[in-house]
């Protein structure tokens, strides 16, 4: 037999030309990028729609620089809640108790400064405070078997009137708080940007790494899932569960803090106004209510377009009265788009 007419031993296609390795399309990296970030692109599309929107709307105030510096100067405080109620939602659980550890962990901040202490003694306090109260949330609702629903609401409550019982309704004036080293590194300006959303953007970063590069970021996601099924995989379940309270007990402090900087007063109501635009921002952000899937991209994003609604509503022209109808449009269109985008895969 001759030499051309032998078989290829070596070739697994006896001496055909190899076939290129068929790959699906989402190995293209572009395509896999997509769908693995399809809720934070279809919240940024959102985004985008709403702002061009408005710049037609009112094109004068939307170039100008003093609105963005206005909105950034704020946003910082509901990032730092937003991204934390990420991990809570895809663990399969709620957390309406933060507004009031906001509340409770800033006073703690005011009354060291007030006391004439460093304030960076007085972040260290405050973050303490919000890990205790996050962990005493987290408790009563893993360890207390209560509904992680009414466990928060109820703590809501109790801090907030515990708070009001104290203080009698005044507040506090932290005036010397803008000669601080503190205020300086925290909550100033850098070439008219306010500082504080560069570690508002450090904090989505470092987060988003936790949720999505990190073995409790992971842990999370299949608690959300299935616990049983994570029970039997050897994952302490109540653990993970009350750690990512402990989180938004530290988020919400560290917003608290930043308010409290940003006014250079706290007041006894700290917190409030964040429980709607907040829960807001996590489901606009994509991620949905049966937990096991999130994303703390589209949160953060999500956060972004709550805060430039009210802003946007009244440059346009409109009335203050159109902005909670223009909250619960966008949200309802988002949460559609939301559904459309992506499978429900419980």
């Amino acid at each position: 037999m001759s030499k051309t007419m032998e078989p290829d031993l070596q070739s697994p296609l006896g001496g055909e030309a190899a076939r290129p390795e068929w790959k699906h399309p989402s190995d293209h990296w572009l395509r896999g990028f997509v769908i693995d970030n399809r809720a934070a692109l279809g919240t940024l599309a959102v985004f985008i729609v709403m702002m061009a929107v408005f710049l037609i709307a009112n094109p004068t105030v939307f170039t100008t620089w003093y609105l963005y510096s206005s909105v950034l100067t704020t946003l910082p405080v509901a990032l730092f809640v937003v991204v934390p109620l990420v991990f809570v939602v895809t663990c399969g659980e709620i957390d309406l108790s933060f507004p009031a550890t906001m509340g409770f962990a800033s006073w703690v901040f005011a009354l060291v400064v007030q006391a004439g202490y460093d304030p960076f003694l007085g972040i260290a306090a405050a973050i303490v405070t919000g890990t205790l109260l996050g962990f005493l949330v987290g408790s009563l609702v893993v360890y207390g078997g209560l509904s992680s629903l009414i466990a928060t609401l109820g703590m809501n409550f109790l801090l907030r009137g515990l708070i009001q019982i104290i203080n009698e309704g005044k507040s506090t004036a932290l005036t010397g708080l803008a000669d601080s080293w503190a205020y300086k590194i925290f909550s100033s300006q850098v070439w008219g940007i306010p500082v504080q959303i560069f570690w508002a953007l450090a904090f989505v970063v470092l987060s988003a790494m936790l949720y999505n590069r990190h073995r409790f970021g992971a842990q999370v996601r299949v608690v959300g899932d299935n616990p049983d099924s994570a029970q039997q995989m050897g994952i302490d379940v109540k653990r993970v569960r009350v750690k990512v309270f402990v989180f938004v007990g530290i988020g919400a402090a560290i917003a608290g803090t930043f308010s409290v900087m940003i006014n250079f007063t706290w007041w006894p109501t700290a917190g409030d106004g964040y429980l709607l635009p907040v829960l807001a921002s996590v489901f606009v952000g994509g991620t949905p209510t049966w937990g096991g899937i999130g994303t703390v991209a589209g949160g953060a994003i999500g956060a972004v377009t709550v805060a430039f609604i009210q802003t946007g509503v009244v440059a346009a022209g409109l009335s203050g009265f159109y902005v909670q109808f223009f909250n619960g449009l966008i949200i309802i269109l988002s949460l559609l788009g939301h559904k459309w985008n992506q499978a429900r895969y419980r």
